[in-house]
């Protein structure tokens, strides 16, 4: 069966450093920049809307997991966990749920993950991570 021809196109600007990333990422993935905003653009429209229920559950359930996790191995160590503490972890697993609901689902995707193999440039910034508070996993 012969493709459909692409007749349309999106387009956007960017900025040198920007493009320079975008490049990289397609290189790493093996495909064209072209193709490879494609697949992109396309999979991230799918993930806004089919899996928004999947990702919010998972980020609930690794929000969990971690806090479960860290009492877990304080009261294996006979080490008290007071109020202060508890409430620091739960806000530091409600802020880190989503990222690290969306690592775990670009790492078990084939696709995701070709596409996300490549680093973005050192010159621009990177999402601070914090420990959680009194952790050390």
């Amino acid at each position: 069966m012969k493709r459909a021809l692409r007749t349309k196109s999106v387009g956007t600007k960017v900025s040198e450093a920007e493009l320079r990333v975008l490049e990289s990422r397609a290189a790493a993935a093996g495909l064209t920049l072209s193709e490879w905003v494609r697949d992109v653009l396309l999979a991230s429209s799918v993930e806004m809307g089919t899996m928004a229920a999947e990702r919010a559950i998972l980020a609930e359930m690794l929000a969990m997991r971690a806090i479960l996790l860290n009492f877990m191995l304080k009261l294996g160590a006979g080490q008290p966990i007071p109020e202060k503490v508890s409430r620091e972890l739960i806000a530091w697993a409600d802020g880190n749920k989503v990222r690290r609901a969306l690592e775990v689902l670009a790492k078990n995707s084939t696709r995701e993950e070709r596409m996300q193999s490549a680093r973005p440039e050192p010159e621009l910034p990177k999402a601070a991570t914090k420990p959680a508070p009194g952790e050390e996993l």
